[in-house]
């Protein structure tokens, strides 16, 4: 039997159904082998959860700044992506009241077990909801992933890599950055395509990937890296 009291300290929130708190950490893989569990998996919770976390982000970026709608929604889908939830998951330590099977068990540290993290978060704001109301759940969401906002301004997070090569480029060597494709290779229906990223005629990285826009992104990334931009 898991212990929930210590995460509900944790998140300074103390839950009045028990069971509905249990389930927002419970893994359809789990279900698949213990089908005569009390509880069903997590995913309507997540669901719930979701459309919580957006609807408190959106109020707070805009009552707090005055920013164009744009750059906004940007802001919004750095704070609400998988790797800020699984890293906010990570920080009040959901991983240990996860009910995984045996084989999702195993798989620690992965973008799987990344996303498991990411849902279980959605579904604990989802399970805060019902259990408390939007107050409780928008303070949850305050506390512990709105602080992260000014990391995400301060390190430009909320652009993307080809967004963020160009505007650095542009600023430190006054040159627009231009891809080219190097290699194709596979069949028409898996086609790979290694693109480098260039400075003028300087070749600053490459990188793969199974379209164009997939292979730029990541020699954008790559030429962030190299060039040691952003950090």
């Amino acid at each position: 039997m898991k212990d929930f009291s210590q995460l509900e300290k944790r998140i300074k929130t103390k839950f009045t159904n028990q069971d509905l708190l249990k389930q927002a950490f419970v893994h359809r893989s789990y279900i698949n082998e213990n089908p005569n569990f009390n509880l069903s998996h997590n995913e309507r919770l997540e669901f719930l959860g979701d459309a919580v976390l957006e609807l408190v982000v959106t109020e707070y970026l805009y009552q707090n700044y005055p920013n164009p709608e744009g750059e906004l929604t940007n802001w919004r889908a750095s704070l609400v992506n998988s790797q800020m939830l699984a890293k906010i998951a990570k920080k009040i330590d959901l991983e240990s009241c996860l009910y995984l099977s045996k084989g999702e068990s195993k798989d620690k540290n992965s973008k799987a077990r990344n996303y498991i993290l990411a849902n279980a978060v959605e579904a604990l704001i989802g399970a805060i909801y019902l259990d408390s109301n939007y107050e409780t759940a928008g303070k949850f969401i305050h506390n512990f992933l709105l602080p992260e906002l000014p990391y995400i301004l301060s390190n430009q997070l909320y652009l993307d890599p080809k967004s963020k090569f160009q505007e650095i480029a542009q600023e430190k060597t006054g040159i627009t950055p231009n891809y080219k494709v190097i290699k194709e290779s596979g069949p028409d229906h898996d086609k790979k395509f290694q693109i480098g990223v260039y400075l003028g005629e300087e070749m600053v990285a490459t990188g793969t990937g199974s379209s164009k826009q997939e292979a730029q992104t990541k020699a954008a990334a790559s030429g962030l890296k190299k060039k040691n931009w952003g950090n």
